[in-house]
């Protein structure tokens, strides 16, 4: 181990965190000033990549959970050899730089994934290294291991205080996910000053409970953090390293005070820091010449380690041809197979929910790599994959994930195995209890991960289990995330091509809205209805080619505007299903004049808020209901609520 060289690339470090923080007049010095020895033994000496292929897929993944340090990764990232330049390091946090104020997957070389909120990093970290077992058990075979990688990730003190690292932390000693690897920047200081005044847990204990080996050391011996690691490679718990630290380490003024933590350090502090550490006194980013030189020996060895494996690749590609069609369907977007989604008879009623379950199968066989699975409700959210196993340490095949009462967990999980490639995952719970996994959705739709929500039931119909359980706003509010497809199909015809939808979707998360009670499946005067669909909207009954109101509803409520609709008998009336609201919004106006009719009255109608639906019609004309529901059975409680085929046509005829 060169020593002196990692030295180096730990001051090279220090030097451009605290000048790009300094520069940008933002950002969070006190973690790559406390943590650049970690850095520089991580990148130079523990993981297996390749600077020059950052995209390689057995190399090591490392996610910076504590992403408020941001610094600490594009430093390192830029001297190890990724396409991170100077310049980019120099325009730290300004619009347009790859160096953004917390890492953000898809515009830096080299960042696995957008660690931005704590703890939210942690939790993709092990949906990474739950991708790596289950990609291991599908393409290992016993003279060739192509599949044989760690996932690392570098906690803080707020990330632990996190709810998500908690859940995810829980379920991943329960599945011994041995190749994940943790360090604990153990610093004992945030924003407010000591953590003793809101955190003062035994750490090792909660993790040893978890079921983790804990191994312990100081964030500043390297060759002690080198012989931590090879230990916790040894056993087949996670690990957890805990890296005693001094937050601001080197920064005489603010080292080891909560003044380390949000803010640049000043002239004066980048004056004392530099005389403290022996950087030169006027010279801006300095990187030391060992540090160059350190990764310019290191670049071969990770570009032959690169080559080592692309050799082991292409043998076993040879010699299993099936194995490798098999490898390249996975890392792509396309179905493998084609099969024939259900077919329903018109009349025949189900829950949306249960069409669902029998798309998702389909969907199963159609796309080998589709894994996922729910937050304790796999009958209820009829996610079952038949003929499947379960995801275990006894069967890394499984296809099936039990993530346990841990929603939040549970889709950043789904996040990180999407990362990881090879994959398409999908999570399910029940419609209001999004609120506790609209974290990890929103960084889906932030990250561009095609992850699909299964939420069923999704209004008032769910009936006796009464307000807390029934959405009211849930859909207003899942609609108002950038890049979400929300789709609220409304028979199980739709149902199945919402699943093709979703599954079509490769840059944005999908949330499919479902129902608890049955709902008949209708005729569509559209013909070409599957395809139609597809712009978020399509006619079901036409009324006429100038009807006198269009009523656009979605999900459930275009049963109850068809019922309604028969009750009109002073005006003909047009009834639109509106799948995706939001991507029918986008339309142009051709297609959606097409599709509503432009000179009748609008009325719209959904169980839930009316925001949103002004787009269509006058606050007036909107059937909606913005109040929490009631407990009771579901027509009882839609009839209470005055939400009913009657009031809607009352509407219509008025």
């Amino acid at each position: 181990m060169n020593t002196k060289g990692l030295e180096a690339t730990a001051l090279s470090v220090r030097s451009l965190s605290m000048d790009a923080i300094q520069k940008a007049n933002s950002g969070h010095p006190g973690l790559p000033l406390g943590c650049a020895e970690l850095a520089a033994v991580l990148y130079g000496e523990i993981m297996k990549h390749n600077p020059k292929n950052s995209k390689w897929a057995d190399r090591d993944r490392f996610v910076l959970s504590a992403g408020h340090g941001s610094m600490l990764l594009y430093s390192i990232l830029h001297l190890s050899g990724y396409n991170v330049t100077l310049d980019d390091v120099k325009t730290f946090r300004q619009i347009g730089s790859h160096c953004a104020g917390h890492p953000e997957f898809g515009i830096t070389d080299g960042v696995e994934a957008t660690g931005g909120p704590l703890g939210q990093g942690f939790a993709m970290a092990v949906g990474m290294a739950i991708a790596e077992t289950m990609l291991a058990a599908k393409f290992n075979t016993n003279d060739y291991k192509v599949v044989d990688h760690y996932t690392y990730t570098l906690v803080g003190e707020g990330c632990l205080m996190e709810g998500v690292s908690s859940e995810a932390s829980s379920l991943a000693g329960k599945l011994k996910l041995g190749k994940l690897i943790a360090f604990y920047d153990q610093n004992k200081i945030s924003i407010d000053g000591s953590t003793d005044i809101a955190f003062d847990e035994d750490v090792e204990k909660r993790y040893q409970a978890y079921g983790w080996q804990v191994l312990k050391g100081s964030m500043y011996n390297m060759k002690d953090i080198v012989s931590l690691v090879e230990k916790a490679k040894k056993d087949d718990r996670p690990s957890l390293i805990i890296l005693k630290s001094t937050i601001g380490q080197g920064a005489p003024t603010v080292a080891g005070t909560a003044k380390a933590h949000g803010a640049p350090l000043g002239a004066e502090g980048i004056a004392a820091a530099k005389a403290n550490l022996g950087i030169p006194a006027n010279e801006e980013f300095y990187i030391a010449k060992e540090a160059k030189d350190y990764f310019a020996e290191k670049a071969p060895v990770f570009a032959k380690a690169n080559d080592d494996w692309d050799k082991l690749f292409d043998a076993w590609a040879k010699k299993y041809p099936e194995k490798k069609a098999e490898w390249d369907a996975y890392f792509s977007d396309k179905p493998q197979s084609n099969e024939a989604l259900p077919q329903y008879a018109v009349g025949e009623a189900l829950a949306t929910r249960n069409a669902s379950g029998a798309a998702l199968n389909v969907m199963a066989q159609r796309y080998k790599n589709l894994v996922g699975g729910s937050a304790d409700l796999q009958g209820p959210n009829v996610t079952a994959l038949k003929g499947e196993s379960s995801y275990s340490p006894e069967n890394r095949a499984g296809r099936y994930l039990h993530f346990g009462i841990r929603e939040f967990a549970m889709a950043a999980i789904s996040n990180g195995i999407q990362l990881h490639g090879g994959f398409r995952t999908f999570c399910a719970t029940f419609m209001v209890f999004s609120d506790y996994l609209r974290p990890a959705l929103r960084l889906s739709a932030l990250m561009q991960q095609p992850v699909v929500f299964v939420l069923t039931h999704d209004s008032i119909y769910v009936g006796e289990d009464g307000p807390t359980h029934q959405p009211i706003e849930t859909l207003a509010a899942l609609r108002a995330i950038p890049n979400v497809k929300v789709l609220r199909p409304g028979d199980a015809e739709e149902t199945a091509v919402a699943w093709e939808i979703a599954m079509e979707t490769t840059n944005a998360p999908s949330c499919l809205a479902l129902t608890r009670q049955g709902l008949a499946v209708y005729e569509k005067d559209d013909p070409d209805w599957r395809n139609t669909a597809r712009c978020g909207a399509y006619i079901v009954k036409k009324g006429s080619d100038n009807p006198d109101v269009t009523v656009v509803a979605s999900g459930s409520e275009v049963n109850l505007a068809l019922a309604a609709a028969k009750l009109v008998s002073n005006k003909t009336v047009r009834v639109v299903s509106v799948i995706d609201r939001e991507a029918f919004i986008r339309q142009p106006k051709e297609i959606q004049a097409a599709i509503v009719a432009p000179k009748s009255r609008v009325v719209a109608a959904e169980a839930g808020i009316s925001m949103g639906w002004e787009y269509f019609a006058k606050p007036e004309d909107i059937f909606a209901i913005n109040r929490f529901g009631e407990s009771g059975p579901a027509a009882k409680v839609a009839e209470h609520l005055g939400f009913t085929a009657e009031n809607l046509a009352k509407i219509i005829a008025k």
